[in-house]
């Protein structure tokens, strides 16, 4: 990770550690980068947002810095993450930006840059955009008199991948109660309007942002009230999204949730027995559960792991040419259609199998059976200093051993916040407990929390 950009873009909370300078300097730097590599001479650039109060102002400061280096900018204002993915690769674009914290609190926002194929930027470039904002590269030249950039309403773009979801499926909709949490987010435009289209009676909820209530108690990361939504209406599954829309929890007709691990079982088998599995392999991270892998080495499925981040799981999949992979978290990618996490995309794909299977969501994971896992979050003034203590390092090979091949114990640095996250996957919750608050204990008796 760089000084500014993490796993996940630039993020942090709003004219604090993101401020409208950075963003202005993020702007004018891709202009005269992109510029430079485009034959005319004139960078093609488009935007997308999602509902927080401050993207507007990042939004301005962006078009700001990539105008004045000559680059044109195409807003197509309030839209998910994977849909500037996609625009940006079949619409001709050098680069994509997405301004959102995707699940991150409503006064947190992001800069997420997209390259044209549709992949998140390289990390050398992060690290030029690091160099410039930090004065370490020669001021960057004005565009002057016809060279500046101009800016063009397109939001066309959303709609013509809202177009793209309804060819998915391949089956209608017709006659299924389906629950939506939009998390007052991205998706608050999109995701009834494909359903609908598709023929599905559609109850929505959380869908009326006013750029302070995004991810407040609602969507993937407070699942707890679609949960109650769909029990209470008798639907057959619902779907949560973050605010960015990259990421989808379901919730089953029994109103049980299907976290990413879930979902990477009911399709990755799915796509198996249909042939579509390439490689026999699910591309995961060394997040997911235990009880995933041991329900398909039972089915015979091969699995790559890989570190936390929905970029390193596109990268083992672009590599070995694996066609689904995902995070527990609900970051699923299909390799077939898109290039990133869609939070919409996975939940067409999960009707898919409940349509083609004539069955119920809850029916999906009779083979399943899912460890109990734990994860503290601890707020750290160096996450470096945590994971190089040698008192954190003996217990965790204390804990290690003591679990054995029957759980284990992740101590890892969040990509994007001060946290050190401690998770715990174990035979019992009291294990889990034990074991979890034995380092968190840990690492506040050091005088690290903060």
């Amino acid at each position: 990770m760089g000084k500014y950009f993490g796993t996940d873009g630039f993020r942090g909370e709003a004219n604090k550690d993101l401020t409208v300078q950075h963003s202005f300097k993020v702007g004018r730097y891709l202009g005269y980068y992109y510029g430079k590599k485009n034959p005319e001479g004139k960078a093609k650039v488009v935007i997308g947002k999602d509902t927080r109060r401050s993207s507007y102002m990042f939004e301005y400061a962006l078009v700001a810095g990539l105008t004045a280096s000559g680059a044109d900018v195409y807003l197509m204002h309030v839209t998910p993450t994977p849909s500037v993915s996609y625009i940006v690769r079949t619409d001709g674009f050098d680069c994509g930006i997405m301004i959102s914290a995707s699940h991150n609190p409503y006064y947190d926002n992001g800069i997420k840059i997209i390259n044209g194929m549709g992949y998140k930027l390289e990390a050398a470039v992060e690290e030029e955009i690091e160099r410039y904002i930090d004065g370490e590269i020669p001021e960057i030249p004005l565009a002057t008199k016809e060279n500046i950039g101009c800016t063009v309403d397109y939001s066309m773009g959303r709609n013509r991948y809202m177009g793209y979801l309804m060819t998915i499926p391949t089956r209608s909709f017709k006659n299924m109660r389906v629950g939506l949490d939009c998390a007052n987010g991205a998706a608050y435009q999109v995701a009834k309007a494909v359903f609908d289209a598709l023929g599905a009676k559609t109850y929505v909820i959380n869908n009326d942002p006013d750029g302070t209530n995004i991810n407040t108690n609602c969507g993937s990361t407070h699942i707890e009230g679609l949960q109650k939504f769909v029990v209470e209406k008798g639907l057959d599954v619902g779907f949560a999204y973050d605010g960015d829309a990259d990421r989808c929890l379901c919730v089953d007709d029994k109103g049980e949730l299907v976290d990413g691990d879930k979902i990477l079982y009911v399709c990755g088998r799915y796509m198996k027995e249909r042939g579509e599995l390439n490689k026999n392999t699910i591309v995961t991270t060394i997040m997911s559960n235990l009880g995933l892998y041991k329900a398909l080495d039972k089915k015979g499925i091969s699995y790559d792991k890989t570190a936390v981040g929905d970029k390193y799981v596109f990268e083992s999949m672009m590599e070995h040419g694996y066609s689904i992979g995902g995070e527990q978290s609900g970051h699923i990618i299909f390799s077939k259609y898109a290039t990133t996490g869609d939070g919409v995309l996975t939940s067409l794909k999960i009707m898919e199998v409940i349509l083609e299977r004539k069955c119920k969501l809850s029916e999906c994971f009779k083979s399943l059976t899912i460890f109990p896992q734990l994860l503290v979050n601890v707020k750290v003034s160096s996450k470096d200093a945590v994971m190089n203590d040698p008192d954190v390092q003996a217990l965790n090979q204390k804990i290690a051993e003591e679990l054995g091949s029957d759980g284990r114990l992740l101590l890892r640095q969040s990509g994007t916040e001060p946290l050190i996250r401690v998770m715990v996957e174990a035979e019992s919750d009291e294990l889990c407990n034990k074991y979890v608050y034995q380092m968190v204990d840990l690492i506040k008796e050091k005088g690290y929390a903060i």
